[in-house]
């Protein structure tokens, strides 16, 4: 068992607090860095909190000063972060503060869409581009072996955009058959508080994760449908339709909107692949292998989460 200090930033987040949970579960005492000291942390009530090796302490990703402070007075040595998209330098100064405070490693919430050549990736890639600049950033100040970044797959409670269209027995979809993997946010945080505890567990510093099974967008809507015990008519629209839908009705910015819809259409014959993207089908697996425990099945998780499609 380790007995080493991590710091984990948003930990109110369903990443942030498995992460927490599972790094003090293995023996390390948790700092849990928080812009609201009073918010509550899911799955970690105050007694649990209280009897385990936890401290709150303030900080906020977005103002380097309070980062450096909150590592100077915890000493934590591993940290994990997320892209705090309010960051004017793509987090730059934010890491730089951890490095001047002590910190050894980082533990990184990227994206499963970065991959390839960073330095190559376009600003039109809106996701894969924001992750892609905080791992070169953590590259340039902690080096190669300074830092995991952990890049998990289309996740799971994204499908609670289908919450009205299911209740109203119709959902819309863009390339029905397009892949995803639905992979559990608590399982990616295990991930990452398993690495905050005990290292990185061989030379993989992207590590990809996914869920068990590949799915299709219309599989998602068939599950969510049987488990809600709804029989929902699904119907196929264009690219036209599906950008107005999720700009007007889903409210999702321009840019992400576009760069979806262009992923959608990729590699739909592909068996491996997520939302256009190929990957391997020993990824599948590798919840598993960095966590020690089987990831979450999507039709599991909306048995457990069912209260969340439903108004």
């Amino acid at each position: 068992m380790t007995s080493h200090k991590v710091i984990v930033f948003g930990p109110t987040g369903a990443v942030g607090s498995a992460a927490a949970r599972t790094a003090e579960e293995l023996g390390a005492k948790v700092i849990l860095a928080m812009r609201n000291l009073e918010k509550t942390i899911p799955s970690l009530d105050a007694a649990k909190e209280k009897e385990g090796n936890f401290e709150r302490v303030y900080a906020d990703l977005t103002k380097p000063t309070t980062v450096r402070d909150a590592v100077d007075t915890t000493g934590a040595k591993y940290a994990f972060i997320y892209c705090a998209h309010g960051s004017s330098d793509h987090m730059k100064s934010t890491i730089e503060a951890l490095k001047s405070a002590g910190v050894e490693l980082v533990v990184f919430l990227s994206s499963y869409t970065v991959r390839g050549d960073l330095t190559a990736i376009q600003p039109s890639e809106v996701i894969p581009y924001r992750h892609a600049q905080v791992e070169l950033n953590l590259r340039e100040i902690f080096g190669a072996n300074g830092f995991v970044a952990a890049r998990p797959g289309s996740f799971a409670y994204n499908t609670l955009q289908y919450k009205a269209a299911l209740e109203k027995g119709e959902v819309k979809l863009y390339m029905p058959d397009a892949k995803v993997d639905c992979i559990v946010p608590e399982d990616i945080g295990r991930v990452c508080g398993t690495v905050l505890a005990k290292g990185p567990q061989d030379e993989q510093r992207a590590i990809y994760l996914y869920g068990p099974e590949l799915l299709t967008q219309a599989d998602t809507v068939r599950i969510l449908g049987k488990v809600l015990g709804k029989n929902p008519k699904i119907k196929i629209i264009d690219e036209q339709a599906a950008y107005k839908m999720l700009v007007e009705e889903r409210r999702m910015p321009a840019l992400i909107a576009k760069y979806m819809i262009n992923q959608m259409g990729k590699n739909i014959t592909e068996h491996f692949s997520v939302f256009g993207y190929s990957i391997r089908e020993t990824e599948l697996s590798h919840v598993q292998k960095y966590s020690g425990k089987e990831a979450t099945t999507f039709v599991k998780w909306v048995e457990q989460n069912i209260q969340m499609f439903v108004s």
